[in-house]
């Protein structure tokens, strides 16, 4: 079976964000299949394509995946109308290769939205069998944040969300609330499956021998070999709500608890205000560091002791998002420190691997640090208990098998 395979921001891991769309080609190709994954140019992502530009792309071989990428960069730190222009650029230049290159079937993750418009096309006008995966409810996630109010724009963005849904032959959510959103737009049971993200294990899974000859671990300057070390890793955006996070680090420098460091790794809209803040409030217990590639990133949760969790207040979220940096710390071992509710929490709470404390408590969060830095015996088995749940439920090459015998079943019942 030939996939093509639409994933705007897709990476390699030689990136420093998320790689799913790598590894699941990697499972396709494994099992037979051939893959062409068509991108754009992620600010974070590496493709693994180095040569020039022509005509507005360039396109070539990387891990047995036929890549095609779009010269149309994107960066989380760009304003609202440059990504949408970014997007709908992107969308434009996806349909023509959906309308022009021969495949068996065709394959979308969103975000963007518009990452399902050429499926659309491609089913509508070649009659090909599209699935299409959610990562993000929208519009209700844009229009729960107050990013975006316009009547029209939302109209507009749910006449898509219904048309990507019906369209498709089948669809794939990240979430239990992402799959109860797909049902809520009168899709049956029997045409969605929920695949999470995974855990890496071969990167981040440290007792693996394979893992340990890749990494090695590294403290960032300014944090003790005795402080406790909890790490943030992932987008610094209006969706994190970090200044939460920062809330909960002047609370334990009024504790007077120096021993306790905040490392935030990453990039987005909202780091240069971050970092702001935290100057000017002298919180000299948060460090924030540029973002690194997997197996970089890999070498600091090795030795770091907690995991941060943080999302803005928002319901939409609760139940609604799927996000890496869970799989990643559960996978290196590290208790997880959560400050929202909903699906994650209740595993959290369940597998006892870490603590879910109530959004913006500031108190309540330099509380849950106390503890993991006084009572260093419970991070052990709180990390021996995530990583238990990663090997269980949420290996990467489990859930590749499932996301692979979906595809084949999709594309054997059009045949």
């Amino acid at each position: 079976m030939k996939v093509l395979y639409f994933h705007q921001h897709f990476s390699t891991p030689q990136g420093s964000t998320g790689t799913r769309s790598y590894e699941m080609a990697r499972r396709l190709i494994s099992r037979g299949h051939e893959v062409t994954m068509v991108c754009g140019s992620y600010g974070g992502g590496k493709t693994g394509l180095e040569g020039a530009f022509r005509k507005g792309y360039r396109n070539g071989v990387v891990d047995e995946i036929d890549v095609i990428e779009f010269n149309l960069g994107y960066s989380n730190k760009d304003g609202f109308l440059k990504r949408v222009f970014t997007f709908l650029k992107f969308a434009l230049a996806s349909i023509y290769v959906a309308l022009s290159h021969k495949y068996d079937l065709v394959f979308a993750t969103s975000t963007p939205l518009t990452a399902g418009i050429p499926g659309i096309f491609a089913k509508i006008f070649r009659r090909k069998p599209f699935v299409f995966e959610v990562r993000d409810l929208w519009p209700e996630l844009p229009r729960e944040m107050g990013v975006i109010t316009n009547p029209v724009i939302l109209k507009l963005m749910s006449w898509l969300e219904w048309c990507s849904y019906h369209s498709a032959n089948a669809c794939i959510g990240l979430s239990p609330g992402i799959v109860g959103g797909i049902k809520s737009r009168n899709i049956s049971n029997e045409c969605i499956e929920m695949i999470p993200n995974g855990c890496d294990l071969r990167i981040f899974d440290h007792d693996d021998a394979e893992c340990g000859e890749l990494v090695q671990g590294w403290r960032p300057e300014g944090v003790e070999v005795d402080d406790l070390m909890a790490v943030f890793t992932g987008t610094h955006g209006i969706a994190n709500g970090l200044d939460s996070i920062l809330d909960g680090a002047m609370e334990l420098k009024k504790r007077g608890r120096t021993n306790i460091k905040l490392v935030f790794i990453g990039d987005g809209k909202l780091k240069p205000e971050l970092k702001a803040r935290a100057q000017a409030e002298n919180l000299d217990n948060c460090l924030f560091l540029d973002p690194v590639p997997k197996v970089e990133l890999s070498g600091l949760l090795a030795e770091a002791d907690v995991g941060i969790m943080a999302l803005a207040n928002i319901p939409a979220f609760y139940y609604g998002t799927s996000p890496n940096k869970f799989f990643d710390y559960i996978a290196s071992g590290l208790p997880v420190l959560n400050n929202y509710p909903g699906w994650l929490a209740g595993l959290i709470d369940q597998h006892k691997c870490g603590l879910a404390v109530p959004p913006d408590d500031p108190e309540k969060f330099a509380d849950s640090l106390e503890l993991f830095a006084d009572e260093r015996d419970s991070l052990v088995l709180m990390g021996a208990n995530g990583k238990a749940l990663a090997r269980e439920q949420f290996d990467r090459d489990i859930l590749a098998e499932k996301f692979v015998n979906f595809l084949e079943s999709v594309g054997q019942f059009q045949k």
